[in-house]
């Protein structure tokens, strides 16, 4: 493309129309119209080329896949496209009424932004100590709050994978049935700590990454391996994260040992010696304060934006109404819509730290074939979704309407309660170490294609965006939204339903990918390591 139109984009809270509850006339509507300046609506399901649609007086020119937009008035060549009357591109062409409307004739084009740093801001109104909700968590001895009680063996670099695998997999459930306090005995697999650089942000990264794992609350105990030439070298290691050898943290070191057999052997019987230790603890009623929610997004379809993202927005409202926290991320699926969270900033410093890891981001991808330049991945691509403007508007509803607190760089503790946002890519598996390493021990993971993803040590929650899927997977999903497009539920109603059932989680019931036991591969730090 020779020129990009521009348009100055400002921070507008959209008009959701399926917040109010709809009459059966409405529901038999195959589109779905988000705000009433929109020049496209939604296909709630596939529609044929040559179907009236009686609400918006027009009649469909090609088939529209469900999720997929159609263009609800003529749009000249040029004109910026209105989805939750915020720009997501520019028309390709002239596109009369009734128009499939989808990535080959919208336009990717550059936005001039109105971030507005910290002039909406709007302070929580946080209800009284004595009102909060609460759940049934384990409390620590130094008052952190634990939502899983897991040992974890960790390896400071790739060198030690094997060992660490062998241990962990010989604590099976006849081993651990003495111990029914003990969620698990885990492993941190990585590829990263040798063949790169010794020194720097890369190793920094990595470092602050494990060490988030092993100082994280749902960790009752750690057993770190090193081979004994790793570049991320294991006493470094501990002094650069301020841990402390005892009873609940034991080091390995393969060469000293004597080899792989015999590594394996005393890794097992310090694991051994660790779970007495980590099965004396108790659930007990806490505040929901102490739930810290890391939000992603995966597989997103066209009704993701509509349904499970917003709807977890209102639940992170609750939460935080509560005193918790959410922690979005995903930098790159947040590029194109920014400023409105920047606006909403509790500090123009806040929303300029916010501007720095995009301007970054930018500047890293430049000339490339990533999604911050404009291209989703071929399935949010199928499920409706033209380009990233559209992809973040949606992925941006997770925080819903409250007020960004604070910006952390990846894995960086998180200690401010409220929305706080993670610098992460958009991968979703790195994305989520990030959060958890900084303190997050619930993860909320909405998707409309399926993305079957789990977590360790803290669980996973995951919410299908539409009830066609969620009946498919029924047994990867905990929770479906698609009631919200099927115009039975508000969002409202909806995100007070998932704000249950986070507390439910958070209580000690097994999510479905714990139940399947997904997550134990699924830490992987952030690689911005270079090789030797």
């Amino acid at each position: 493309m020779n020129s990009k139109p521009v348009i100055t984009a400002k921070p507008i809270t959209p008009t959701l129309a399926s917040t109010v509850t709809v009459s059966d006339a409405v529901l038999k509507n195959p589109f779905i119209r988000l705000d009433p300046l929109d020049n496209v609506v939604v296909a709630r399901m596939e529609v044929p080329e040559g179907t009236p649609v009686v609400s918006e007086s027009i009649t469909t020119l090609q088939r529209v896949p469900s999720g997929h937009k159609m263009a609800a008035r003529f749009i000249a060549k040029g004109e910026a496209v209105l989805k939750y009357n915020t720009v997501i591109g520019f028309a390709a062409e002239d596109l009369p009424a009734g128009t499939w409307m989808h990535s080959h004739n919208i336009q990717f084009g550059d936005l001039t932004k109105d971030y507005r740093h910290g002039l909406d801001y709007v302070p929580t109104k946080l209800l009284p100590s004595h009102e909060r909700a609460t759940f049934q968590g384990i409390v620590r001895a130094d008052g952190r709050v634990a939502t899983r009680n897991y040992l974890g063996v960790f390896i400071v670099s790739h060198a030690a994978a094997t060992v660490a695998r062998h241990i962990t997999k010989f604590f099976d459930e006849d081993e651990l049935g003495n111990f029914g306090n003990v969620d698990g005995v885990v492993p941190y697999i990585h590829e990263q700590g040798s063949g790169m650089e010794r020194s720097g942000e890369p190793m920094q990264v990595l470092r602050r990454t494990i060490g988030g794992y092993i100082h994280h609350p749902n960790t009752a105990g750690a057993l770190v391996i090193a081979l004994g030439v790793d570049h991320n070298e294991l006493e470094a290691f501990l002094e650069d994260q301020g841990l402390q050898r005892g009873p609940l943290l034991q080091t390995l070191v393969i060469q000293e040992v004597g080899g792989t057999k015999k590594a394996i052997a005393a890794g097992i019987e310090m694991v051994r010696s660790m779970l007495p230790l980590a099965n004396q603890v108790l659930r007990e009623p806490v505040s929901a304060e102490h739930i810290m929610v890391g939000m992603q997004c995966g597989g997103s379809d066209g009704f993701s934006g509509l349904s499970a993202n917003p709807a977890l927005g209102a639940a992170m409202e609750i939460l935080i109404r509560n005193g918790g926290t959410a922690i979005l991320s995903e930098t790159s699926e947040i590029y194109g819509v920014e400023h409105t969270l920047t606006a909403r900033a509790v500090t123009p410093e806040v929303g300029k730290k916010l501007v720095a890891r995009i301007d970054w981001w930018l500047k890293y991808n430049e000339g490339r074939d990533t999604q911050i330049n404009g291209q989703v991945s071929p399935g949010n691509n199928a499920g409706g979704l033209a380009n990233v403007l559209e992809k973040s508007l949606g992925g941006a509803k997770k925080g819903g309407n409250a007020p960004l607190m604070e910006v952390y760089e990846y894995a960086q503790p998180v200690v401010q309660h409220g929305l706080v946002f993670m610098d992460t890519p958009g991968y979703d598996p790195v994305s989520a170490t990030g959060q958890i390493a900084g303190g997050a021990n619930l993860v909320c993971f909405t998707t409309g294609r399926g993305s079957c993803f789990g977590s360790v040590p803290a669980p996973t929650i995951k919410l299908a965006s539409n009830t066609p899927m969620y009946a498919r997977m029924a047994n990867d999903m905990d929770i479906n939204c698609g009631p919200v497009i099927d115009g039975e539920v508000t969002i409202e109603e909806m995100g007070q339903r998932i704000f249950q059932q986070i507390l439910d989680h958070a209580s000690g019931t097994k999510t479905k990918s714990e139940a399947l036991g997904v997550g134990l591969n699924e830490f992987v730090p952030w690689p911005l390591g270079v090789a030797d």
